[in-house]
């Protein structure tokens, strides 16, 4: 009886210390959330009374609460978190908050990976990937020629639904990249969605350092010129200039310049390769939010003189819509193809003094004609629609041939 006792004393003690316990974790639990809430109210009656419309974006309520967050990750976020990782977020989301796809805050690493890029080397697989802003993936847009990209039978118009198994649903450009870049040797899964394949495709990918050949030129036959610019970095003027010389030199008597996939880059390029090519007069201006309006113009002593088509497709934005909308307005080339993209607006890149930097939309661009192509796109004069089939069964390129047949008939008149 004594043994029976002595036991349930045993077990009130124990339950009553177990209880004493959850009631002090509980206390504490209560304690913080009222500090933190007490906290909030604080600021955001301070807050209320500066009229927190008109105040400072930074000001005693959201640094306040910002403390809250922080303060609540820490105590009870699963992970350890990074102090820097917590301030880079604070940077990426408010810039994000434009909900502008093209604006980006970069870390000082991010911007010095994305000057590599523009120069043209950079360790990944050789795919140029596109985004429609309103497509919640990432697609392949086309990929360059002997790369590991090439070499694993990714396509044009592949979705990347998956990054070594992670979603990319909702993910800008640079998130998905950031994702498929990294250690040369390395290896990254793509999880594709293709049409006319039934199920997810997994594919294995090799990471190498690709020197991103930004222009490639032939000649082919009937004395047809063909250059392909697939983007425009630092490298792409002087290898634009060189290709077309080259065809120059070999007799060119008319010229295919094609633009499909070229997702756009540096406007100092794109101007500078146009300078080349179109008669005197106006290039492209753009327009800030203040009215101010800038002009770049040709001279016109390079102007093109031959026949010319520029294929174009839909994922043809940016640099290379302006370069193919003031060649279409200038009257001195055929656009062949599909509609392109239809990104009117300029972004700048400003460097911050502790070496990160943000990218904006500071403007929109107009043709020499004054056309505001932006979510409009350029319209082909001949449309030719791109068979997928005939390209990945039989290597035929059937824009291409188009392009061909009908500069072999101007050539001849």
């Amino acid at each position: 009886m004594e043994q029976m006792e002595q036991n349930d004393q045993r077990k009130a003690y124990w339950s009553g210390l177990l209880s004493g316990l959850l009631l002090a974790i509980l206390l504490i639990g209560i304690v913080f959330v009222g500090k933190q809430v007490f906290r909030i109210f604080e600021a955001k009656k301070i807050a209320e009374e500066a009229q927190l419309e008109d105040a400072e974006l930074l000001n005693d309520y959201t640094e306040a609460k910002i403390d809250v967050i922080e303060d609540t990750i820490h105590q009870y976020y699963l992970e350890e978190v990074k102090r820097s990782e917590l301030e880079d977020g604070i940077y990426t989301g408010l810039v994000n908050a434009l909900e502008d796809p093209y604006s980006v805050y970069y870390s000082a690493e991010e911007l010095n990976e994305l000057r590599m890029s523009t120069e043209g080397i950079y360790f990944g697989i050789g795919a140029y990937i596109s985004k429609v802003a309103t497509e919640d993936y990432c697609v392949i847009s086309g990929t360059i020629e002997n790369t590991p990209a090439e070499e694993a039978g990714l396509r044009a118009d592949d979705i990347i639904y998956m990054v070594d198994g992670v979603d990319t649903a909702g993910m800008d450009i640079n998130e998905v990249v950031a994702l498929i870049k990294g250690e040369e040797g390395t290896k990254v899964v793509l999880t594709l969605v293709r049409e006319g394949e039934s199920d997810y495709l997994e594919i294995p990918v090799e990471r190498r350092k690709i020197e991103s050949p930004t222009v490639s030129a032939e000649m082919m036959e009937n004395d047809i010129g063909y250059i392909e610019i697939t983007e425009f970095d630092d490298v792409t003027e002087d290898q634009f200039a060189e290709a077309l010389a080259e065809c120059k030199a070999k007799g060119m008597k008319a010229l295919i310049l094609d633009l499909r996939s070229n997702p756009g880059g540096n406007l100092s390029t794109v101007c500078e390769i146009s300078r080349m090519v179109l008669p005197k007069g106006m290039i492209v201006y753009t327009e800030d939010k203040y009215g101010k309006r800038d002009e770049y113009t040709c001279d016109g002593a390079r102007q093109l003189t031959v026949p010319t088509v520029v294929l174009v497709n839909g994922y043809s934005a940016s640099a290379s819509e302006i370069l193919a909308g003031a060649m279409k307005d200038h009257g001195i080339a055929t656009i062949m193809g599909t509609t392109t993209f239809g990104k009117g607006i300029v972004q700048r890149v400003i460097s911050l003094s502790d070496g990160s930097a943000v990218k904006l939309t500071v403007s929109k661009y107009y043709t020499p004609n004054g056309n505001d192509i932006h979510e409009k796109g350029i319209e082909p004069d001949i449309v030719v629609e791109f068979d997928a089939d005939a390209y990945y069964s039989e290597g035929v390129d059937n824009q291409l041939q188009e392009a061909i047949s009908y500069l072999r008939e101007q050539i001849e008149k």
